[in-house]
């Protein structure tokens, strides 16, 4: 349980000079100022109740124990709701108390009744063993205990016998709990709750399967005849009832009155400066967010700042903690081994060990992944560094929440990187602080998720017609139709059966298959794991791999046996993989045309393949050279949005033959890096192409994809807020001060033909052609219901 201070509580004592006087070391000595602005958010109040009257009082005394001597007005809203059989999300804040909202019921239910049984499910193992830890003081005989990939064998029959809340993830229930209900039917007929907390982090393809992997859990309980309640909490998101409804599969109240105390937080945007060192095609460069991260860091840490620096790569996590022990080195070397690096990927003692640093203040800064955004307990962090755009507002406030949980004063500082979507947030802070939070975007009836979870739902229990409304109607009976017709079910007259003695498997996470290890070559050690689907850009052979500050260089990617071999190394540089791609269009699903532009949104076939990668300077990011690969493709089909231009257009946008291509390049470049502005996503989840003449349409086109097998619902709402997205990306090129084009409007990080070429002025004739024309079509077809832009949901 994440601690929570009570409302009549002393605030611990904050460090001299507060997040004010730490902005101000931080920006101190430089030649130009990097901050673009400055939002202070006043601290509130909180809002403190009497507890519920059926809560027991060995509870009460357990909560008072950690300094909880009365709950917040919220915890005890979704409380209320939760013990008298409704299913509730709780969405509020971070370091709202959340955890205290499910728990309170959940240990209400397994103190009363010695037989009943509960469920957590987190979204990490990081989360989930946080939370076992605030939970073995709990009397009662509850027997908490962690279900996760790093449970022992041998611990595992314990838990399964003895254990009445058990802690693991969607991934462990969909491998290894459902499909061995018979060994867990004790379990599951007295199941009286499942809490699946940080649910807002289950959106995409990833929430897709999850929704799936829930509604086969309502299906195996049913078969036990338990019909647990359902209680989720969740970051601050848009209609949360909504999202968490079509999660679970069933209706669920949200309570949103946020009632804990928040400390006041000073939110700086930053952008790096220009950097000496003239990047590709002669085009300026800014100074790398990782290496200014770093040095904030340092800064924050030199001051006795408790600082957290998210970032968004593993890679990158370890750059920023390197840079900041190198800086620390020079200035206050006593403090170097108070900084670390913390992201998925490492091994499980490692990640306890470092989580354990971090709670009793061992460290000082930590560079983290996004692993750290979620419910773990960091209490007592002073500041925040963001090191890019997160890719979401709701992220965003997740991360920055991290910092002064409780009364506490916070710093929170937003490091923009060498990115459309960066530059234009820091310069536009409206669009930062004035934008409401997101929704969870999923699509349960995605064909690419439905048909393997059906699969895995008949090899548990044959799948009947009763079961169909509840994965999805009559795009089940069509999911199953396909699954009968491809031999993988049998159709009897009882229902669908599997077919196979094998288990079926379906990638909740989309990695591509069974991990790839990362093995230190001359000594055997296993230092981590990388996806399948990440590995050929992340570990080919000649990539730089950074792991707890030691480097490493890959000598052999060994694809057939999941194997890549590293060596130990000390370059100045590091690697980034270059890819072509190639696409395909299967189906348009809609479609818009106005005046020689048409908008579509479609089905598409999608081949990659990582061809080369380039060595950079660390600091600068200065290009050194480039080194071929011989890789294999990659397929995947996806969906997309669209836009393809006549010539009468291009004559209108005075765009001659030859500027025709860089000019959709570019605007294909800022339009993927624009794309999280009005969808829940950010670049690394979407993909594009652009070409002067494409073989499907014949015109001039440029496409966004979805990076996730049968899509992700990115490109649809790319489609359905148009006039938004594009005008934005027309804005953010426009309003960049580069003469021809850079990182900040249409050069993209990851292009694989080396942002070559690129027309700025010309992206933004085309673009501006393109707006005018949808937004037109927008008007007109309202009459009709057709909305084309805004920001309606799906």
């Amino acid at each position: 349980m994440v601690p929570q201070l009570s409302a009549e509580a002393t605030p611990a004592p904050s460090i001299t000079g507060g997040p004010e006087a730490w902005l101000d070391r931080v920006r101190a000595g430089r030649a130009n100022d990097p901050v673009t602005h400055v939002e202070r958010i006043p601290a509130r109040p909180g809002v403190v109740v009497d507890w519920p009257t059926w809560a027991p009082q060995p509870l009460r005394d357990a909560f008072a124990a950690r300094g909880v001597t009365r709950p917040w007005a919220h915890q005890v809203e979704a409380a209320e709701a939760a013990a008298a059989g409704e299913s509730v999300v709780v969405a509020t804040g971070t370091a709202s108390g959340k955890s205290l909202a499910y728990q309170l019921p959940t240990l209400t239910a397994l103190l009363a009744d010695d037989r009943a049984t509960a469920l957590y499910l987190s979204p990490t193992k990081a989360l989930a063993a946080d939370q076992l830890r605030g939970l073995l003081d709990i009397p009662g005989g509850i027997r908490p205990a962690l279900y996760d990939g790093d449970t022992p064998d041998t611990e595992r029959e314990w838990v399964r016998a003895h254990s009445r809340l058990v802690l693991t993830n969607p991934d462990m229930l969909h491998r290894g709990i459902l499909p061995r209900h018979d060994m867990w039917a004790s379990f599951f007929r007295r199941l009286r709750f499942v809490v699946v907390d940080e649910c807002h982090a289950y959106r995409g393809v990833f929430g897709s399967h999850v929704a799936h992997v829930l509604r086969r859990l309502r299906r195996i309980c049913a078969r036990y005849r338990s019909a647990p309640v359902f209680v989720l909490a969740s970051a601050t998101v848009a209609d949360p009832a909504g999202s968490a409804g079509a999660l679970i599969g069933a209706p669920v109240r949200a309570v949103t009155d946020d009632a804990s105390p928040r400390g006041a937080t000073t939110f700086a945007l930053w952008e790096p400066p220009v950097s000496p060192v003239v990047g590709e095609r002669g085009a300026p460069t800014r100074r790398t967010a990782t290496a200014e991260a770093a040095d904030l860091l340092a800064d924050l840490v030199s001051v006795g700042a408790r600082t957290l620096a998210f970032v968004r790569s593993r890679r990158g996590a370890e750059a920023v903690a390197l840079g900041a022990k190198r800086a620390l080195a020079e200035a206050v070397p006593e403090l170097v081994e108070q900084v670390a690096a913390y992201r998925a990927g490492y091994l499980a003692d490692d990640r306890r060990e470092l989580e354990a640093a971090l709670r009793s203040g061992e460290l000082l800064g930590l560079a983290s992944t996004n692993a750290l955004e979620l419910g773990v307990d960091v209490t007592g962090l002073d500041a925040v560094v963001l090191t890019g755009y997160p890719g979401r507002i709701a992220s965003l406030w997740q991360q920055a929440g991290r910092a002064g949980r409780g009364s506490r004063d916070a710093l929170a500082v937003l490091v923009a990187r060498d990115d459309p979507l960066d530059s234009y947030l820091v310069h536009h802070p409206g669009a930062v602080f004035g934008r409401p939070v997101e929704a969870t975007v999923l699509d349960p009836s995605n064909p690419y998720v439905l048909g393997p979870q059906l699969a895995c739902a008949a090899s548990e229990l044959p799948l009947t017609e009763a079961d169909l409304p509840l994965f999805g109607g009559d795009a089940a009976r069509a999911a199953l139709e396909g699954l009968v017709a491809a031999g993988v079910l049998r159709r009897r007259p009882a229902g669908w059966y599997w077919t196979s003695r094998g288990r079926p498997d379906a990638d909740l996470r989309g990695t591509g298959g069974e991990p790839v290890s990362i093995v230190e070559a001359a000594t055997g050690r296993l230092l981590g794991t990388v996806d399948a689907g990440s590995a050929p850009s992340s570990v080919h052979t000649g990539a730089v791999h950074l792991h707890r500050g030691e480097t490493f260089v890959v000598e052999e990617l060994d694809l057939d046996n999941l194997v890549a071999l590293v060596r130990r190394a000390e370059p100045d540089w590091y690697t980034q993989s270059r890819d072509v791609t190639d696409l395909d269009v299967v189906s348009v699903e809609q479609r818009v045309e106005v005046d020689g532009v048409q908008l579509c949104f479609g089905t598409v076939d999608v081949t990659n393949q990582v061809v080369s990668f380039l060595r950079r300077r660390i600091v600068t990011g200065e290009v050194l050279d480039e080194q071929p690969l011989d890789l294999p493709p990659q397929q995947l089909r996806t969906r997309a949005v669209w836009y393809t231009l006549d010539e009468s257009v291009l004559a209108e946008a005075e765009l001659e033959e030859l500027d025709v291509a860089g000019s959709a390049h570019a605007a294909e470049h800022a339009a993927i890096g624009l794309l999280p502005l009005v969808a829940s996503c950010d670049r690394w989840d979407i993909g594009g192409l652009s070409t002067a003449s494409h073989q499907d349409t014949g015109l001039a086109t440029v496409f966004v994809y979805d990076g996730h097998p049968g899509g992700a619902g990115f490109a649809e709402r790319g489609f359905a807020a148009a006039v938004d997205w594009l005008a934005a990306t027309r804005d953010a090129i426009a309003d960049c001060d580069c003469a021809a084009g850079c990182p900040s409007c249409v050069h993209s990080p990851k292009c694989g033909n080396g942002n070559d070429p690129l027309d700025k002025a010309g992206a933004v004739r085309l673009l501006t052609a393109v707006v005018d024309r949808v937004r037109r079509a927008a008007v007109q077809q309202s009459t009709f219901g057709l909305q084309v832009g805004g920001s309606h949901p799906r």
